[in-house]
C-alpha cells in the first residue's frame, strides 16, 4: 500500500507539474500572439496608432523582472485598443540609437507618431490605468528634433549600426582569424585614416565643384584688368603731374636768368638765380 501511494503521490506530482508546463506555454503562446516584436525594418509601424514598446536587453535582470509583467499586460492590449510591443536592443542597435536609449528598460507610449516616454510605476495595473485613463495627456511629448524619424536620428541609427558593424568585425578578427587584438586595433586605425582622406578628397572636389576658384574663373581676368588699368592710370597722373612741378620751376628760373642777363652793369655776372649752375649765367 505504501508503495502503490507512493506511486500515486509521485503520478500526482508529475501531472501536476505537465499541467504547469502546459499552462505556462499556452500562457506564453498567447502573450507572444498579443506582443509585437520591432525591429529595424518594421519599426514605422509605430507611427500609426496607438502603442506602448518596451526596450530591453536580455542579460538586464530589471529587465528579466519585468518581463512577466509586460506579458500580462499584452493580454489586454486588443482591448484596450493599443498595441504593445517590445524591442531588443542587442538585436536592434539601429533602434537603440534612433530613441537614445540609455537605461534598461525603458517604456515609450505613441500614438500617432507623438513619442512620451513612460516614468511611472511598472506593474499591470499602472500600466492599465495610463492607458485607460489617458494619462500620457499630461506628459510632454518628445521634440520633433528628437523624433525617431527625424534627420538627427536617422543619423544616430547609422551611427550605432556603423559601431556594432564594428564591433562585429573586431570579433570576427580576433576570434575566428586569430588576429592579436593591438593588430585589430591597427587595421581599424589605418582603415579610419584612409577613409577619412578619402571624404577629404571627396569634400574638395565638391567645395571646388560648388563654389569655384575666382583664379579659374573664365572672366577673372578681364574683372581684374579694369583695377590693373586704374591702378597703371594713376601711377601715370602723378608722374604728369610731377614733371609739371619740375618744369614750371625750371620755366621760374629761366625767365629770372634771362631778365638777369639784360640787366647792364658790372654787378650783373654776380647774379644768377638759385639752382642754375654758373655756366648758365
Amino acid at each position: 500500500m505504501a508503495c502503490t501511494y507512493i506511486g500515486t503521490v509521485r503520478m500526482t506530482a508529475g501531472a501536476c507539474v505537465f499541467s504547469a508546463l502546459i499552462a505556462t506555454c499556452v500562457l506564453l503562446q498567447s502573450a507572444s500572439a498579443n506582443l509585437r516584436v520591432i525591429t529595424d525594418e518594421n519599426w514605422e509601424e509605430i507611427l500609426t496608432g496607438e502603442w506602448m514598446i518596451e526596450f530591453f536587453a536580455p542579460w538586464c535582470p530589471a529587465c528579466q523582472q519585468l518581463q512577466p509583467v509586460w506579458n500580462e499586460f499584452a493580454e489586454w492590449g486588443e482591448d484596450l485598443g493599443v498595441n504593445i510591443a517590445k524591442v531588443d536592443v542587442t538585436e536592434q542597435p539601429g533602434l537603440s540609437g534612433r530613441f537614445i536609449i540609455t537605461a534598461l528598460p525603458t517604456i515609450y507610449h505613441c500614438k500617432d507618431g507623438v513619442f512620451r516616454r513612460y516614468q511611472g510605476a511598472r506593474s499591470k495595473d499602472d500600466f492599465l490605468s495610463f492607458i485607460d485613463e489617458k494619462k500620457w495627456q499630461s506628459i510632454e511629448p518628445l521634440s520633433s528634433w528628437f523624433g525617431p524619424s527625424s534627420f538627427l536620428m536617422n543619423a544616430m541609427s547609422a551611427l550605432f549600426k556603423l559601431s556594432m558593424f564594428i564591433r562585429h568585425c573586431h570579433n570576427y578578427l580576433t576570434e575566428q582569424l586569430g588576429v592579436p587584438v593591438w593588430g585589430s586595433y591597427g587595421i581599424f586605425a589605418l582603415a579610419t585614416l584612409i577613409s577619412g582622406l578619402v571624404l577629404g578628397l571627396i569634400l574638395v572636389f565638391i567645395a571646388d565643384f560648388v563654389f569655384p576658384s575666382r583664379r579659374f574663373a573664365p572672366d577673372y581676368h578681364y574683372r581684374k584688368l579694369p583695377a590693373v588699368q586704374a591702378r597703371l592710370l594713376q601711377q601715370l597722373e602723378d608722374e604728369q603731374e610731377a614733371d609739371g612741378e619740375e618744369e614750371d620751376d625750371d620755366d621760374d628760373y629761366g625767365g629770372k636768368t634771362e631778365e638777369w642777363r639784360r640787366e647792364d652793369g658790372p654787378d650783373a655776372l654776380r647774379r644768377r638765380g638759385v639752382g642754375v649752375p654758373e655756366e648758365d649765367t
